[in-house]
């Protein structure tokens, strides 16, 4: 296992993102470095007061200039207070900002295979919690953690030029403080990583729990899915309680030994003045500096706590930054002059990543050619890899062996962005967004204006048989709510088919999308499709005898190989594995959800 990276080159990761803002940080720092110099000139003041004006004889005069400077001091500090805030908070979140929006980017860009081993959980608290740890730190821990350093080495210096016994007996608490800051931030670090991943683990489990509600529900299992939930929320109570003792136990450390300190130093200092070899107002001035100088020490805790923290989510966030994409575009893409849609399978094999030797590749050889224009249905049992083939044609994988080329040029020498407008892609399992239908509907749609994409919206609509979106609250203006789980799941399916539509490809990819449609919605839904995509290359994996029997060929996958090929009567004919398929195929459901179209149908 790669050891967790040090304090440094977590702190370095961040420089380039910091960089541009460093001079507005050092502003920050300046304004704050000076605010302290302002809370440590008050001392002086006073033990001026206290050896000129308050003793016998001395003017009154005196004492009005000293509470002048003393509120001139205190309104300076404030006021530089104020400036610090104003030079780095914009900056900061401007930072915080920009970073989100590589870390969705880089997301967006990382393949499935990634998304299929991380809970979006952790995805979420990486780009919102850890973010915002990480600007506040930049905002605030880190300049007061300077300045707070700087404060204690100042007020130390001007302690030992007041009387260097009193200071050397207040530094003597300094090296305990040390110590156990060493022990401290080994232990913290370690529970602070442990305490932001069950937090990540948590998220997943609420939007789990969130996204499956109807399941838990329907099942009546959400007794259960609370006690699972409680038992995480329960480790998590636990670390945060860890680490709240590891850090109140430091802020016992460096707040107790310092006022022991001064305690021990009062002491000899009345006996030190008692003897005249130290004056009352260099006694109140060291004690007063002695006061202001407490303040950050006790504050160095709660500082390396945020650090501490903040170097977890920086390392949480590189995690996700620093993953390789392994499927990206060529440095110098290729492009079909004209795209005709033939797609070539030649001895295509592919395995999940991290899958045992032993388990073989899912597919094993596959060879297939889809003439262009032709509609191909992809036939096999259940588990035998149609799923999987189809997801390589978008390049949502890639080929672990053999190749797939469309008009004769391999995929992997497309640019990734001229690819996926080539091919389009609807899945069973639908997703939609929460937006608009229109938004949904149009999403990789290229139209040159308003009255071309409102043209283009009604036609896939109509080809979908998704009429029922004119009868929602406001048509296709009407917001379908996160995932569209709104909507039936033959609803959703509709939308999903007229999205790939939209998208005019010239090879559209179908994997089983028409599964929660009646037979005849869903024969509807394929004569308008072989009318308006007449010339479009159709892939479409069917688990229903009505889609084969609509397909011009059929492809039998098994074993993890094409075994035959031809039309559906020609595999009934001479293939035992082919009866075999069509037999267990599903019968054909109804979409029983579909309350618009029934009340269409009674109108």
């Amino acid at each position: 296992m790669k050891p967790a990276p040090t304090l440094r080159e977590s702190m370095k990761r961040l420089y380039p993102h910091v960089r541009p803002i460093a001079p507005r940080l050092l502003l920050g720092l300046l304004c704050a470095l000076a605010a302290s110099v302002m809370a440590l000139a008050i001392p002086q003041v006073l033990r001026v007061l206290v050896n000129d004006s308050l003793t016998p004889g001395g003017s009154a005069s005196g004492v009005w200039l000293a509470a002048g400077l003393v509120l001139l001091l205190g309104v300076l500090e404030a006021a530089l207070i104020a400036l610090r805030r104003q030079f780095v908070i914009g900056p900061a979140t401007s930072v915080e900002t920009g970073m989100r929006t590589s870390f969705y980017r880089h997301l967006q860009e990382l393949p499935v295979e990634f998304h299929d081993r991380w809970g979006s959980g952790q995805l979420l608290s990486r780009a919102m919690s850890d973010l915002n740890l990480m600007r506040r730190w930049m905002a605030f821990g880190l300049i007061m953690l300077v300045v707070t350093s700087l404060t204690v080495g100042i007020g130390v210096v001007v302690m030992f030029l007041t009387n260097w016994i009193l200071a050397l007996i207040f530094l003597a608490a300094a090296v305990p403080i040390m110590i156990y800051g060493f022990r401290f931030r080994t232990s913290y670090s370690r529970v602070s990583r442990r305490s932001q991943d069950q937090a990540g683990d948590l998220a997943t489990a609420v939007e789990e729990s969130v996204h499956g509600i109807r399941v838990l529900k329907a099942f009546g299992r959400s007794g259960e899915a609370l006690d699972a939930f409680n038992e995480q929320a329960e480790q998590l109570r636990r670390t945060e309680i860890v680490k709240a003792k590891s850090l109140a136990n430091f802020s016992l450390v460096v707040t107790l030994l310092p006022e022991l300190a001064l305690g021990a130093s009062l002491v000899v200092g009345v006996l030190l003045a008692s003897s005249g070899q130290v004056s009352i107002g260099a006694l109140v001035a060291f004690f007063a500096t002695a006061a202001v100088v407490a303040g950050p020490v006790e504050f160095i805790g709660p500082l390396l706590a945020m650090t501490f923290t903040a170097k977890t989510a920086i390392d949480r966030h590189y995690e996700v930054m620093e993953t390789r994409n392994p499927i990206t575009s060529p440095a110098a893409p290729a492009r079909p002059s004209e795209p005709r849609g033939e797609l070539a399978f030649e001895d295509v094999h592919f395995r999940y990543p991290d899958t045992q030797d032993a388990a073989g590749d899912i597919l094993n050889g596959v060879e297939l050619r889809l003439r262009a224009g032709e509609t191909l249905a992809l036939v096999g049992v259940t588990g035998s890899g149609k799923t999987t083939l189809v997801q390589l044609v978008p390049r949502l994988y890639d080929v672990t062996g053999g190749r797939i080329t469309l008009d004769g040029i391999d995929l992997r020498d497309f640019d990734l962005a001229d690819l996926r407008t080539l091919v389009a892609v609807a899945f069973e399992d639908t997703t939609l967004f929460s937006s608009s239908v229109r938004d949904n509907v149009l999403m990789g749609a290229r139209t040159e204006s308003d009255a071309d994409a409102e043209a283009l919206l009604a036609e896939a609509l109509e080809v979908a048989q998704a009429q029922f979106v004119y009868s929602l609250p406001l048509g296709a203006d009407t917001l379908i709510g996160e995932e569209g789980l709104s909507l039936s799941g033959g609803q959703r399916q509709r939308l999903a088919l007229a999205r790939a539509i939209a998208a005019q490809p010239r090879v559209l990819v179908l994997d089983d999308p028409l599964s929660a449609l009646d037979v005849r919605t869903e024969e509807l839904v394929e004569e308008r499709l072989r009318e308006v995509l007449r010339g479009t290359t159709t892939l479409v994996v069917a688990h229903r005898p009505s889609t084969v029997a609509l397909a011009d060929r059929v492809a039998l996958l098994q074993d993890g190989r094409i075994t035959d090929v031809g039309t559906h009567i020609e595999l009934l004919a001479r293939n035992d594995h082919y009866r075999y398929v069509i037999a267990s195929l599903t019968e054909e459901p109804v979409d029983l959800d579909s309350g618009y179209d029934d009340e269409e149908a009674l109108a």
